[in-house]
């Protein structure tokens, strides 16, 4: 007779979900007031071990700063406005409808350069960097307390494994 095999189970069993644009885990960043994202999908939301999605609203002169993961591939999909994408040694304007691939180690920043907000959706193929942006932002709609610089390079040295900056 066969004996039944135990299957290891996650802590948080992945959940199928189906997001309308204004769901998920909005928050604010310290290092950037005024620019919100959207945690989607990672090991906190839906549970996922694979994978982690985000979506990103920058305002006008905003930019995010040049970084690598060393853990992930990215996709980013621009969605709207116009950007300054700095990719390896490249630098090329990208519009709504871009997608720009990021190989892990790869060097990535993005400049809002338009009148308009910059939104986009950033995909990683493991989870972990949406944790670096939590420890630098708070729940949309709670106070912001700016970080200070030596703040923000201890948590960026506790995060080292995902996402390292210049």
């Amino acid at each position: 007779s066969l004996i039944p095999v135990k299957q290891s189970t996650s802590v948080t069993k992945p959940t199928p979900l189906i997001l309308a644009p204004g769901e998920g885990e909005r928050r604010e960043f310290r290092t950037r007031p005024g620019v919100t994202f959207t945690v989607k999908v990672d090991p906190k939301n839906g549970g996922s071990e694979h994978m982690a999605v985000v979506t990103e609203d920058m305002a006008p002169g905003d930019r995010i700063p040049i970084h690598r993961h060393p853990h992930a591939d990215e996709l980013i999909f621009i969605q709207s406005g116009t950007g300054r994408v700095t990719l390896g040694d490249k630098v090329q304007e990208a519009h709504a409808g871009t997608i720009v691939f990021i190989p892990s180690d790869t060097w990535i920043g993005m400049e809002n350069i338009g009148k308009d907000h910059l939104t986009h959706i950033d995909v990683w193929s493991a989870p972990g960097f949406p944790d670096y942006m939590r420890a630098i932002s708070v729940p949309a709609g709670e106070p912001i307390t700016p970080l200070s610089k030596a703040e923000v390079d201890e948590l960026r040295k506790k995060y080292l494994h995902y996402g390292i900056y210049q």
